[in-house]
């Protein structure tokens, strides 16, 4: 590398693993799969596929992503155990690129009330782990769990035996999010300056979100010699969540002057990303956001208008074109063809099948009748919707609705599941909403309790497309859906079926491996 270029930093990305350990956020299998499919766009080096013994569905969805990801490498988590090593190898068989990740926690809290083993045992178990892994591939990559609050001393230990062992990338994990910059950058430093073969090892570093640092964390950790950085889309993870990778690649991009680093990701697809994986998870990105957020690049005040219309610099450090938002918005209606709104969609990020191009183009059509503006907001509400409409099941062949103050709501609903159509009329529930559930529990036959309900505006105006997300709790466990339509009531239906959905789902899932 010349003296001037930057230096590279890996970009690990956890989403399928540690950021579907949010609660709520559990993604099915095709999900998974759009997702590693946006990684692999985004030009992520390392996905982390999920935790291979955990469960089949873990088990399949990281095979599955080995198979179909050739441009990443392709990371599946396991215990310092043999069974867990194995399992994960026998999902990553399939990845061009693999990587075993061996994790073991070191913490004197961990050490006493977790795993009650001595240092010299959690070393023994920690080599063993490695070099198990080491058997299967040449990547494997070992953490030190709770690292930021092991002592440094038996830290440096255990990186050294770990690398000694055949781990080619030593992570150090703020599991707890406890650490402050200048804590995590000792930590880095410490081990740069003692470990003796550290030279032979990428340090990474993966940060959780508890105190609010774990971007900061993470940057103070590259400043001191990190070479990978583990993050999630949107920062969704366990508790608070973890580092944001948009942030942090922005912050490096941004602030190269600073840093001195850059990485691979294609940034222009950072606002796509993050709008699928929020409606894949159900987790929302705030208004004010950085990076991502609606208001990252909306400037009210007067004074920073003026400066804007001047010079934009005077009040952004970056472009929105940069992380991509476009500042074009209202160019399609009624009228547009097909090649526009494909044009329009791979403008946003979105690369479209024909069958898929068919399918939103034919929602369009219908949305543009409804709404005499289309707003760019609109169209990723379409392809978004895609993502569920397409989940085989019960969909929406009809609804009337009729509503007077103070009389019972009556609904005639009519679904369709396959070839097969059923209808129920009734007078039910204390409003339109209400009423649409109650007649979809009885149509479908599965009752539920509605434990989460939010409706907000994916666009502006008085015509604005709404869109409805629930969460039902059934049998102790939960499931999401979200609806999108003009019609709040239309929409809330569309995500109250597309839970019921889900659980169906899920049960013929579990059948077919019984």
């Amino acid at each position: 590398m010349a003296a001037d270029e930057p230096r590279q930093i890996r970009i690990f990305d956890t989403t399928l693993r540690d950021g579907e350990q949010s609660p709520g956020a559990s993604m099915n299998l095709a999900e998974k799969l759009k997702i590693a499919s946006m990684l692999a766009d985004l030009r992520v080096d390392v996905i982390e596929a999920g935790f291979p013994i955990a469960s089949p569905g873990d088990f399949e969805a990281v095979r599955e992503v080995a198979s179909q990801i050739r441009s990443s490498v392709i990371c599946g988590l396991a215990r310092c155990g043999d069974a867990d090593i194995d399992r994960a190898w026998e999902a990553l068989q399939p990845a061009a690129q693999p990587r075993i990740h061996v994790f073991l926690a070191t913490s004197a809290i961990h050490r006493e009330f977790k795993l009650q083993m001595d240092k010299e045992e959690i070393i023994r178990r920690a080599v063993a782990g490695v070099q198990r892994a080491a058997g299967y591939c040449s990547d494997v990559e070992f953490s030190p769990e709770d690292a930021a609050r092991t002592e440094p001393d038996f830290l440096c230990r255990v990186v050294e035996a770990a690398i000694a062992a055949g781990a080619t990338t030593v992570n150090i994990p703020d599991t707890v999010g406890y650490a402050t910059p200048e804590h995590m950058g000792k930590v880095i430093r410490d081990l740069v300056s003692r470990v003796p073969n550290i030279g032979d090892a990428v340090i990474s570093v993966h940060c959780h979100n508890d105190l609010g640092l774990a971007v900061a964390n993470s940057l103070a950790a590259v400043e001191n010699g990190a070479g990978q950085i583990e993050c999630t889309i949107n920062g969704i993870g366990e508790r608070a969540g973890n580092c944001s990778l948009e942030e942090v690649v922005m912050a490096m991009r941004t602030r190269a002057d600073y840093y001195k680093t850059d990485t691979r990701i294609v940034s222009q697809r950072l606002v796509p990303a993050s709008r699928l994986v929020s409606g894949i998870t159900g987790l929302h990105v705030q208004r004010n956001k950085a990076i991502v957020g609606r208001n990252a690049f909306a400037h009210e005040a007067g004074i920073h208008q003026d400066g804007m219309l001047k010079e934009a610099s005077t009040y952004e450090i970056m472009r929105p074109q940069d992380v991509g938002f476009f500042n074009t918005d209202l160019v399609l209606g009624k009228h547009s063809g097909r090649a526009a709104l494909a044009d329009r969609a791979t403008t946003l990020g979105y690369q479209l099948d024909d069958a898929q191009l068919k399918s939103v183009f034919a929602d369009f059509k219908v949305l543009a009748d409804k709404k005499k503006e289309i707003y760019d907001s609109d169209i990723v509400a379409l392809i978004e919707q895609q993502n569920w409409l397409q989940s085989p099941g019960w969909t929406i062949e009809s609804y009337q609705m009729q509503t007077e103050s103070g009389q019972t709501p009556q609904v005639r609903l009519t679904l369709r599941h396959g070839e097969r159509t059923e209808t129920r009329e009734m007078a039910c529930g204390d409003g339109p909403v209400d009423a649409i559930f109650l007649a979809i529990e009885e149509l479908t036959g599965y009752e539920v309790r509605c434990v989460e309900f939010s409706v907000h505006s994916v666009s502006v105006g008085r015509d604005a497309q709404g869109e409805v997300n629930v969460e039902v709790e059934y049998q102790g466990q939960r499931f999401r859906g979200r609806g999108i339509s003009t019609d709040s009531v239309e929409a809330s239906a569309h995500a109250f079926l597309e839970a019921i959905n889900r659980i169906i789902a899920i049960q013929e899932a579990t059948k077919a491996r019984q």
